[in-house]
């Protein structure tokens, strides 16, 4: 097996990817992915779903979500989660325990799962580090992401319990690349615009 870089995540089986952070190279010229950080958080058969962690929208959760709002991590916005079915939402919580999780939780990696929006907010009160709503999420069908990393659009990072409540998401995409070390830091400083370069 070839060296990785540290951080680096082998990509051969797409189920062990969940919770793991797709990062976008700059190669990635899709206006729905530039410079963003997904979260997978879901494989099957079928395909692969995540969330875009690094979009905030101006949308107070709030909002949208009422009660919710007092459990989002700040910023407590919504956040554009990718540009499939921007009118659903997906929640995802850190608890602070993985003994006694409530039914309105649903653990993917660790202590990290996705909320039940229509359920009581207020049982969760005291058990969650952090909490995000996003609209909409990013899908890929079967073998469509493994093909897109083989091409060089993403690469797999290990993600870090705060990334998807990270208090300035905007700064994301360079704080994941920066924290890689080595040659992939460099990726870090690669401006939006090329011919600024």
């Amino acid at each position: 097996m070839a060296s990785q870089e540290p951080g680096m995540v082998e990509h051969q089986a797409s189920e062990s990817l969940v919770g793991q952070l797709l990062v976008a190279t700059p190669a990635l010229q899709d206006p729905n992915f530039e410079r963003t950080v997904v979260l997978l958080v879901g494989n099957e058969p079928s395909g692969s779903l995540g969330v875009v962690l690094n979009r905030a929208t101006e949308v107070p959760v709030a909002e949208v979500l009422g009660d919710w709002s007092l459990l989002a991590q700040e910023p407590a916005v919504l956040f554009e989660g990718g540009p499939v079915q921007p009118e659903a939402a997906i929640a995802l919580g850190w608890m602070r325990s993985d003994q006694g999780v409530p039914a309105s939780f649903k653990p993917f990696s660790g202590r990290l799962g996705t909320l039940d929006l229509g359920a009581d907010p207020e049982p969760l009160a005291q058990r969650l580090d952090g909490m995000r709503v996003f609209a909409g999420y990013a899908s890929w069908g079967p073998g469509q992401l493994n093909d897109e990393i083989d091409d060089g659009a993403w690469m797999v990072f290990d993600s870090l319990p705060s990334d998807p409540f990270a208090s300035r998401p905007e700064d994301l995409w360079s704080m994941v690349w920066r924290r890689q070390g080595g040659l992939l830091a460099a990726v870090a400083t690669f401006p939006a615009d090329p011919s600024h370069n």
